[in-house]
């Protein structure tokens, strides 16, 4: 009775740890290959303290000198008297600097490509992120909390939670402004994210945990003001813009 008893309970083991949900056995393998392409994308000035303004995140598309990033991460105005330039920065133990400069921009989406200087990094992949379904395990990799530790790529992991419209409707007349106006006019759908990132995610690549294909572009700062403004803004909710915008991007600029 008790060799019995144990084949059922080590039966039952096998079962539950056979349905029990993975987050892929390759997601390291395809972290290893998504952080050589990801950068950090700010300004840098050989002359002030410290030289290096991180902003944001960027990754390589293309032919590996292309970085998109969101455009909200870019200055307003460079401080050109004192040589200050846009850059990216390759992370690492001694990040490297390579000068950028904004090529085109989508600012209905907030998205804008920059070419860089230099050998070319390699490129990810762009899916089609009109396949995506709700449920689906992403992951993002960026710098949640820009050089404060170092730059070093930190990679988190989530679901797609919702496919949702990126302007949500307003209880009355009085919540519209100039910018939500804008959205109304071109309507689109955003991912809504089941997983946690900070400022210094905005540009990160968010891809699929098997195959490392990007299928979006994490957006901290435009889509909650588009999205919340009638909710308080509430925290530990994040969004990303479908890769598909960032692929006419660039066919748009290469044409």
């Amino acid at each position: 009775m008790k060799t019995e008893s144990l084949k059922r309970s080590i039966s039952a083991g096998i079962i539950v740890l056979w349905l029990a949900p993975a987050w892929g056995a390759e997601l390291p393998d395809v972290i290893e290959r998504i952080k050589p392409s990801v950068v950090g994308v700010g300004t840098y000035q050989e002359t002030r303290q410290p030289r290096a303004n991180l902003k944001g995140t960027g990754f390589a598309v293309g032919d590996g000198r292309y970085v998109v990033s969101n455009e909200h991460v870019l200055p307003t105005e460079l401080d050109s008297e004192n040589r200050e330039v846009l850059a990216v920065f390759l992370p690492g133990t001694r990040p490297r600097v390579r000068q950028a400069r904004a090529v085109a921009s989508d600012p209905a989406r907030d998205l804008v490509l920059l070419r860089i200087e230099g050998e070319a990094l390699p490129a990810l992949e762009l899916g089609d992120s009109a396949e995506i379904r709700e449920g689906q395990r992403v992951a993002f990799t960026g710098f949640p909390i820009g050089a404060a530790l170092g730059l070093i790529p930190a990679t988190h992991r989530g679901i797609i939670s919702a496919i949702a419209p990126v302007v949500l409707p307003t209880r009355s007349g009085r919540e519209l402004n100039p910018a939500l106006i804008r959205r109304m006019r071109d309507p689109y759908t955003v991912f809504q994210l089941d997983a946690t990132a900070y400022p210094g995610n905005s540009g990160s690549p968010l891809f699929d945990i098997n195959s490392g294909e990007v299928i979006g572009i994490l957006n901290m700062v435009y889509v909650k003001e588009g999205r919340e403004s009638a909710l308080d803004r509430p925290s530990g909710i994040s969004y990303a813009i479908p890769a598909n915008y960032v692929r006419e991007l660039l066919k748009r600029h290469e044409e």
